[in-house]
């Protein structure tokens, strides 16, 4: 698979990530107790032999960075090619005023990236999927068909806002392409698309003397009859990370093992960084019952239907119930959480009782204090 190249696309915002989102990229939401978003698109492109990955910064990416490091976690530390950063939004006279208007825009001010890349073909999808796909297949599939674009979509399950949809023949072509639909039909875009690189760069070139800054409008849409659009069905999970309740919908489906085994396949593994930390230990007192745990948690309480990231504190008489708990996060003795999404390092006071609904979860700031 040495000819496939790899571009994440990383947004600085997207609509209600609320506290969550102001101190962090989509691409770097902590996602089933010791990922990151952007851990399964770099999954996926490693484990189809892709070598060279770069991913398009926009903003609020300090995070990201520095779970990134190198690309060593990932084995895309390498004296030639590997991981590259592109900050294109850094060379904008207005950066930080300016909105991520879209795809080619962003490509356009790293065109000279896109002339360096050495593989035939391109991949390029979102930093914010959690999927486990199979690159390879789907990079067949696209070489098969000889489709210009090959399009992968997901099932009636995926749910993401202001998605894009697709229609398709019997042969697998796109015929329509569609969004910002009140009534949503067709198949869902995982934002996800195999292409070559000259054409990568002819269309980039093109927009760019127009002007267009769009993907789904200015090329997908607007060339549809003129490009051979194909398209590649996805029926296993994926998500999206795009809203608060979605974040929390998703990651409680976790706790089914069918979602578990489906998005954690041992054949393609989903690599993290390595962190290096004691087991979690539950006292003679805990109880921890369908949650999710990483390492170095101390659980002396009550954990019911949860899912807590590393050295997450749980103290005698506390009950956690249907909540997220971000690295760090100190629950004191005899409080009550239900619905709970804490960033990291907030500490829940003795006494105290947090709670939310299932259709409206509690975000607690990083470093709160409640």
């Amino acid at each position: 698979m040495k000819g496939l190249h790899g571009i994440i696309f990383s947004y600085e915002q997207r609509n209600d990530l609320r506290e969550l989102g102001e101190i962090r990229c989509p691409s770097s939401m902590p996602f089933g107790c010791r990922f990151r978003t952007v851990d399964f698109a770099l999954s996926n492109l490693v484990n189809a032999g892709t070598t060279d990955v770069g991913i398009v910064l926009h903003g609020k990416y300090q995070s990201l960075l520095d779970h990134l490091g190198s690309g060593k976690d990932w084995d895309l530390s390498r004296k030639r090619g590997g991981l590259r950063l592109l900050p294109p939004f850094n060379y904008q006279q207005n950066w930080g005023v300016m909105p991520f208007r879209g795809k080619v825009e962003a490509l356009a001010h790293v065109r000279s990236y896109l002339a360096t890349i050495r593989q035939e073909y391109v991949v390029m999808m979102d930093g914010d999927l959690v999927a486990n796909l199979p690159i390879g297949d789907i990079f067949e599939a696209h070489l098969k068909s000889g489709a210009d674009i090959t399009v992968v979509c997901g099932n009636d399950s995926f749910a993401t806002e202001n998605g894009t949809y697709f229609e398709k023949n019997a042969e697998g072509r796109i015929t329509q392409v569609l969004y910002n639909l009140n009534n949503p039909r067709g198949f869902r875009g995982l934002e996800v698309y195999i292409l070559s690189t000259q054409l990568l760069k002819d269309l980039v070139d093109e927009c760019s003397a127009k002007d267009q800054f769009s993907w789904r409008r200015d090329v997908l849409q607007a060339k549809k009859d003129s490009l051979n659009l194909g398209s590649y069905i996805w029926n296993g999970y994926a998500a999206q990370i795009r809203s608060i309740q979605e974040y929390y919908d998703r990651s409680m489906q976790l706790l089914n093992p069918s979602v578990r085994s489906d998005l954690f396949n041992p054949v393609r593994p989903i690599r993290a960084q390595v962190t290096d930390m004691a087991p979690s230990y539950v006292g003679a007192d805990g109880r921890c019952v369908n949650s999710l745990m990483a390492d170095g948690c101390t659980i002396e309480g009550v954990v019911e239907n949860s899912i807590l990231s590393s050295g997450v504190v749980v103290e005698p008489g506390a009950v956690v119930r249907n909540c997220m708990l971000f690295q760090g996060t100190v629950v004191r003795r005899n409080a009550q959480l239900s619905y709970i999404i804490t960033d990291k390092h907030v500490e829940i006071l003795p006494d105290r009782t947090l709670m939310g609904h299932a259709t409206y979860p509690i975000v607690l700031a990083k470093g709160s204090r409640v």
